[in-house]
């Protein structure tokens, strides 16, 4: 049995649409592989994550907005809460990123890659950047509807990680 977890932080909904739309696309990729009773997907809030999910994975996605330039506050509280008690317990595992931004999302994807790094996950695709193109307060706050091709490609981002994970189990 192979372990996902898939940990997010949203706050207007889109990071939670696209995090669902990484479980959907990981859920559909074991079933193509007919290995979905090898796969257990974890979709937990970023809050209730603790260093034993880390442990008890074998692969991740991590799905945020980005914030002022920078990891949302609750998903970088995660990482500052879990790194020590799993460093150099979880290198070499699979990654991915999902940021949710307005018209940026780099930095929010540089300081979780960063994080991933420093604990040596192995990242199976570059950082999946899906902007909205909010710029003023009142968008920028206002929930959100993310566009059914962008949540298509987070599919295509968890389905590769489930396959990634499920490699070799025939």
């Amino acid at each position: 049995m192979k372990h996902l977890l898939i940990a997010w932080h949203s706050r207007t909904g889109a990071a939670e649409q696209m995090a669902r739309a990484l479980a959907r696309g990981a859920g559909q990729a074991a079933q193509q592989l007919e290995l979905a009773a090898r796969l257990r997907v974890a979709l937990r809030p970023a809050q209730s994550v603790q260093p034993g999910d880390l442990l008890a994975a074998d692969g991740y996605l991590f799905c945020a907005p980005e914030n002022l330039a920078g990891l949302s506050g609750e998903m970088k509280e995660c990482f500052d809460r879990c790194y020590y008690g799993v460093l150099d317990r979880i290198q070499g595992r699979p990654y991915a990123l999902a940021i949710s931004a307005g018209t940026d999302g780099a930095g929010a994807a540089r300081q979780a890659e960063r994080i991933c790094t420093g604990w040596r996950l192995r990242a199976v695709a570059p950082a999946l950047i899906e902007r909205n193109g909010a710029q003023t307060p009142e968008a920028i706050l206002a929930p959100k509807t993310v566009p059914a091709d962008a949540l298509a490609r987070c599919e295509e981002l968890g389905g590769l990680l489930a396959a990634t994970l499920l490699a070799g189990e025939e």
